[in-house]
């Protein structure tokens, strides 16, 4: 069956043409570099200390993250690392590690571990798609509600503009809304939460804060999410050149011969 991700979503919400290229032909520019070894290695970090397996977190972030590295190089032997980055993002992350299990016990206080990487294939109602994602962590406190936590690797933080981000919450939202048919458990007893690892910050840094969810916030949610569907599925693969310099850069396929 036909699947669509947050991922995805958010890529056609910036361009339906960029979408096309990435989804529909396979043309993928962008390969990783190292901001995304970096949270990749402690995505790793942080499922290992919720589970409490015996590990040393420090060495097996030390560990993955230079193993992301060399895949990185090994995919494309001219990719060019920056050294200097690479040894402060080694410093800066033993330095997270040390603050990840405590700011989860002062946020959330006692809290039962659901669920880590728990992956989501559910149905989406009256489409032959599903909805695919990997929901970093779930956990219910003592007011039996669960929270849903998305890790987010960041350098200083954000700002309140982008937590308050519709794009960028309704990756939430959607969590959510597909956990919930998939347990078959009440919206308004799920709350989501994302919990940011800050590799420059001057303190607090891991920092987790509440998004609200709420049944509008939800139904906005999937009219967009049906709304692409409905558009990928009839072929419109509009360009959208506002989005060519967009709030997350330089497309990566601007003036290429993808788009010329």
């Amino acid at each position: 069956m036909s699947h669509i991700s947050y991922s995805e979503l958010k890529t056609w919400v910036e361009c339906p043409w960029k979408h096309k290229l990435n989804y529909v032909e396979r043309i993928n520019q962008f390969k990783g570099n190292e901001y995304t070894a970096f949270g990749t290695a402690l995505h790793t970090v942080c499922e290992n200390l919720v589970l409490e397996n015996e590990v040393n977190p420090k060495t097996l972030f030390q560990e993955e993250f230079l193993n992301n590295l060399r895949s990185l190089k090994n995919d494309d032997p001219e990719l060019l690392l920056r050294e200097d980055l690479v040894s402060q993002m080694r410093v800066q992350g033993d330095q997270i590690i040390e603050y990840i299990l405590p700011a989860l016990k002062a946020y959330f206080g006692s809290f039962e571990l659901i669920e880590v990487e728990e992956k989501l294939f559910e149905g989406i109602e009256d489409k032959d798609y599903n909805f695919k994602g990997f929901i970093d962590l779930v956990v219910k406190t003592s007011d039996d509600k669960y929270h849903i936590i998305d890790w987010k690797t960041c350098s200083w933080g954000w700002d309140a503009r982008k937590k308050a981000d519709k794009m960028i919450t309704y990756q939430l939202t959607l969590y959510k809304s597909f956990w919930c048919q998939k347990h078959n458990i009440d919206l308004r007893d799920v709350q989501t939460h994302f919990a940011l690892l800050k590799r420059t910050a001057k303190k607090e840094l891991v920092e987790i804060f509440k998004v609200t969810s709420g049944a509008k916030k939800t139904e906005n949610a999937l009219k967009l999410l049906n709304k692409a569907i409905y558009n990928v599925k009839r072929q419109n693969h509009i360009k959208n050149k506002l989005s060519c310099h967009g709030r997350y850069g330089t497309c990566e396929y601007y003036k290429t011969k993808h788009c010329p």
